[in-house]
Parts: structure tokens; C-alpha cells; sequence
């Protein structure tokens, strides 16, 4: 039994801004999202390469994923700046589901199979829990993220790391840790590559503090790609000049080259339609469905409090998007997709205003598969790296953890373990435990909220007190107003006042039952005001 409260009427102002870009629209913006998408792209194609890699799938895979991901996904999604493609929170799933179906067509099937169930989820408004993480969970998991990119990144600077270029879990796939790799980059690096990355980062710098912002001309260029271009001609140079220093063929990004018509359509490979049978096929998909709805709600929700104009994604069309984009990635041979922090955050970083940027990287990409193959694959990896270590700083600045720390405990500790945890298992582990820690802060507010007890001023003398329960009173409630019901002394008057309560859960008034019979045993008089009775069950 419980007495329920209205439901909170809709307001123009609470409903989501996400449907609607900025008001002078996409024309306008597209000085700065065209930039801002081709840096996208700079830093998405070896990560899509490098997770197909980690996934122990077609290299072409992750690319596939990232150009269905920029070309639809960015239309259907409702999110002006998230930007989606295969993720490296799932590389570990799509390694056991191949293990598990036996053939990458079988995955291919479970993935289309994710997708539908994604877009179920969306149409029946599962979205809605994206909006029940902490706002300091959502900071410390973009703190971590910017600490991980900042050290999974500097073995690359170095060129002393052949890891994928997006390994955001503390125990690699080459049985090295996070710390391990750090100090087996230290001591073996590549000259050249560090040298070529230790220039781009501080080019970018300088881009960034001190030529940007003097010079009106080169704000509308990105520093991504004014680093990119220079060290492909530092690349180069120290082939002809300086060979000892060259970069390693491993250190450079690897794209497949697509010669002819034939080869394009080689590319795509179908699912498996008769996995569609297997129950585990089910299975498999199941738990794509989960991991990556999780993870595109976590990202899009991270990316909603990173955007300049704070504008409000819709979770549940969210939902349907990533769906559409799986079933259509699964049809046409490419990984799961979600939405993702790290490219998103460049995204942002990079000046991005609308979906417009994200479209334009999927574009490239696509135009990257059919003709510039034999460019790109110019691109030292550590030119990148130093692009992904400005944007990890960006996440993780030293003033966040001031911000944190002023307001208290209860904002810090969940913000601190979750980048902990994330830093030391994975991304939807840390935000688990940083979660936990949340929901503990949660339940003892509650706790401490359930009621207002005070003596009745015109009756102190007497011995009467006042116990006024709150608006709404759930089962996590329970335990305080317990607590404060057995400390009541003999001989008193006790008033339980609810007249105000729109909510009082079942386990609440059981408990004032109990009270209630107890209480004349105790000699205390007991006024109930606005409190059901309710039969306690064995009496």
C-alpha cells in the first residue's frame, strides 16, 4: 500500500533540446564542423583499424563500423556532437562470441540480432537509465579516460609500442599492463618516432596557447592537421636523409589498399544466416545489446555535460540509432558500435557544432577506403598520439579534481574511485564500482531525510514529540525511522504525521504498525495523522 504522487507535469522547458541544433543551423556552423570532422577522422581510422585488430576480426571491419557509424548513425542519433564506431569496451565480447559461434559471420548474425534488440529497447524507453548516473561518476569517468589516453598514448609518442592504438583496459592483450608498457616504452623507444611525436605535441601547443590565438587566420585550421601534414613530410625526410631514424612500418597507420571494383566488394562479408537457429547466437547478442547500450548512454551522457551549449540527448532515440547502426554494421560485415567518449571528446575539442562533423569524418573514412589509402598510410602513429595526449589532458585538467574536492565528500569519493577503478579494470567495470559508491551516498541521504522530528514548542514540558515524515518516503527509509521509533522513551506522546506524504511505501507503514502495537506496552500515546493502517502480516 503506499499513497502515490501525481505525475510532475511536462513543462516546454523539461523536454529535450537534442532534437534541434543550434539556431543558426548547419549551413553556418559548417566553417567549424568540417575541421573539426576531418580531425575526427585523423584520430577514428587507426583506432577503427586497430579494434578490428584487438577483436580478432577483418581489418576492414572497424572501418566499415566507423563510416556506418559517421554516415547514418549521426542523422539518427539525436546527439549533435557524440560520435559513433566500434568501441574497445567490446573487443573482449567480440573475442569470446567468435570463440563462442565459431566464425566472424556467425558475430556478423548476433550483431544484427543486438541491433533489433537495441531498437526494442529504445521504443519500450529503457534510455531513461542514462539518467540515473551521478553527475560525479559521469566526471570521473571522463577524468579517467583522460588519464588513460594520456598514458596508453605515450608508448606510441615514443614508437615503442605495436599495442592497438585504442587499448583503454589496465591488462593489454599482449599480457603487459598499463604501467608495464609505460616503462618498457622508457626504455626502448624509436628515435624517430619520438622525435616526430615530441615535435607534433609541441607544435600543438603552440598552436593551441600562443598562434591561435594570435592570429585570427589559423584558428579556422586545426592543429590536427597542420601536425598530421608536417609529420608525414618529417616521415619522409628522415627516409631520404637520415634512414637509422626512419619510422618503423608498424608505427605508421596501416590501411588496406583497394585497387579495383572487386576488391571493394571483398570488403563486405555477410552474417552467417543460419546462426540465426542457434539459441547461442541469442546469447551472444544479448550481451552486445547490454554492454553497448550501456556504453553509448554513459558516452552520450558524458558528452551532454562536455557540450558548450548543453544540449540534452534523447536516451531512448539514442537507443534506436546505435540499433539501426548495429543491424546495418552487422549486415554489411562491420563490429558493434556505440557511441564514443574518446573521439566525441575530439570532436568537441576540435570545435565541432553539429552532427555535421561527425557525418563529414564518416565521409572520409569512406573516401579514405576507396583513394587515399596510399597517403594515409604515411601518417606516423605518434603524430596521433600527440593529438589523443592534448585531448586527454583537456578531460582530466588538475582543476576538475580542485572543482571536485570543494564540493565534499560526497561529490569526491565516487568521482575518485570511479577513475580509480576504471584506470585499473575497464570502463563499465570503474563506472560499476564508482556507481556503488554513488548509491551509497544516495542511501544514507535518504537515510537522514526519511523525516522531521522536533518537540511541539507549546507542549516541550510534556514530553510530546513530533515525528513529520517526508513527501516521499520509500523503503530505503525504513532503517532510519525504525532507528528513531525505538528511542522514543516511556511515557511519552508521539504524533506520526504524514498529511503531507504523497508516498509511503508498504515496508514504512509496516513498521508504524509494529510501532503501533508495541507502543502501549512501551506507555506511549500514539497519534496517527494521514497514516494508512495496514495489516502486519503473522499478527
Amino acid at each position: 500500500m503506499s499513497i502515490k504522487a501525481q505525475a510532475p507535469i511536462q513543462t516546454a522547458a523539461s523536454t529535450s533540446s537534442a532534437a534541434s541544433p543550434l539556431k543558426a543551423g548547419y549551413l553556418s556552423n559548417l566553417g567549424k564542423d568540417i575541421p573539426s570532422g576531418l580531425v575526427v577522422f585523423l584520430v577514428a581510422l587507426p583506432l577503427c583499424l586497430g579494434i578490428s585488430l584487438a577483436s580478432g576480426a577483418p581489418l576492414l571491419a572497424g572501418i566499415i563500423t566507423g563510416i556506418v557509424g559517421g554516415v547514418m548513425v549521426s542523422w539518427l542519433s539525436g546527439s549533435q556532437l557524440s560520435v559513433s564506431g566500434p568501441a574497445a569496451g567490446l573487443t573482449a565480447i567480440v573475442l569470446a562470441a567468435l570463440q563462442t559461434l565459431g566464425s566472424f559471420q556467425a558475430v556478423l548474425a548476433a550483431t544484427v540480432i543486438a541491433g533489433v534488440l537495441q531498437i526494442i529497447m529504445g521504443l519500450v524507453r529503457a534510455g531513461i537509465i542514462g539518467l540515473y548516473f551521478p553527475t560525479s561518476v559521469i566526471r570521473g569517468m571522463l577524468a579517467a579516460i583522460g588519464l588513460i589516453l594520456i598514458l596508453k598514448q605515450i608508448p606510441h609518442l615514443l614508437g615503442a609500442d605495436t599495442d592497438y592504438f585504442e587499448d583503454m583496459t589496465f591488462l593489454q592483450f599482449d599480457g603487459q599492463n598499463t604501467f608495464s608498457a609505460l616503462s618498457g616504452a622508457l626504455r626502448s623507444f624509436g628515435w624517430g618516432s619520438a622525435l616526430i611525436g615530441m615535435l607534433s605535441l609541441g607544435l600543438l601547443l603552440l598552436w593551441e596557447k600562443v598562434l591561435s590565438k594570435r592570429f585570427a587566420l589559423l584558428r579556422m585550421i586545426p592543429g590536427a592537421l597542420v601536425v598530421v601534414v608536417l609529420s608525414i613530410a618529417l616521415s619522409s625526410l628522415l627516409d631520404l636523409t637520415l634512414p637509422v631514424l626512419r619510422v618503423r612500418p608498424e608505427h605508421l597507420v596501416q590501411l588496406p589498399i583497394v585497387s579495383s571494383w572487386n576488391d571493394l566488394l571483398n570488403i563486405f562479408t555477410q552474417p552467417d544466416w543460419s546462426a540465426f537457429s542457434r539459441s547461442s547466437t541469442y546469447t551472444v547478442a544479448f550481451t552486445i545489446a547490454i554492454v553497448a547500450s550501456l556504453e553509448s548512454l554513459l558516452s552520450v551522457e558524458a558528452v551532454d555535460k562536455l557540450d558548450p551549449h548543453k544540449r540534452a540527448t534523447p536516451t531512448n532515440r539514442e537507443l534506436m540509432a546505435q540499433g539501426a547502426g548495429n543491424v546495418v554494421s552487422g549486415l554489411l560485415g562491420g563490429l558493434p558500435m556505440t557511441a564514443v567518449i574518446v573521439r566525441s571528446s575530439a570532436n568537441i575539442n576540435a570545435g565541432g557544432q553539429t552532427k555535421v562533423s561527425a557525418f563529414f569524418h564518416g565521409l572520409l573514412l569512406l573516401t579514405s577506403l576507396l583513394f587515399l589509402e596510399t597517403i594515409l598510410n604515411k601518417i606516423p602513429l605518434s603524430a596521433l598520439a600527440a593529438v589523443l595526449l592534448l585531448v586527454g589532458y583537456k578531460l582530466t585538467k588538475p582543476a576538475l579534481y580542485k572543482t571536485q574536492w570543494k564540493l565534499g565528500w560526497q561529490q569526491f569519493l565516487p568521482f575518485i574511485v570511479t577513475i580509480l577503478a576504471i584506470l585499473f579494470t575497464d570502463l563499465l567495470k570503474g563506472v560499476t564500482i564508482g556507481l556503488v559508491v554513488g548509491i551509497f551516498y544516495i542511501l544514507k541521504t535518504h537515510y537522514e531525510s526519511a523525516f522531521f522530528m522536533r518537540a511541539t514548542p507549546e507542549l516541550q514540558g510534556t514530553g510530546v514529540y513530533h515525528l513529520k515524515l517526508s513527501e516521499h518516503v520509500s523503503f530505503l527509509n525504513k532503517a532510519s525511522i525504525v532507528r528513531i521509533l525505538e528511542q522514543f522513551p516511556s511515557g511519552t506522546h508521539v504524533i506520526i504525521d504524514g498529511t503531507e506524504s504523497q508516498m509511503i511505501d508498504y515496508d514504512v507503514l509496516e513498521a508504524i504498525a509494529n510501532f503501533r502495537q508495541t507502543a502501549l506496552e512501551r506507555s506511549i500515546n500514539l497519534e496517527l495523522r494521514g497514516i494508512p493502517l495496514v495489516e502486519v502480516i503473522g499478527h
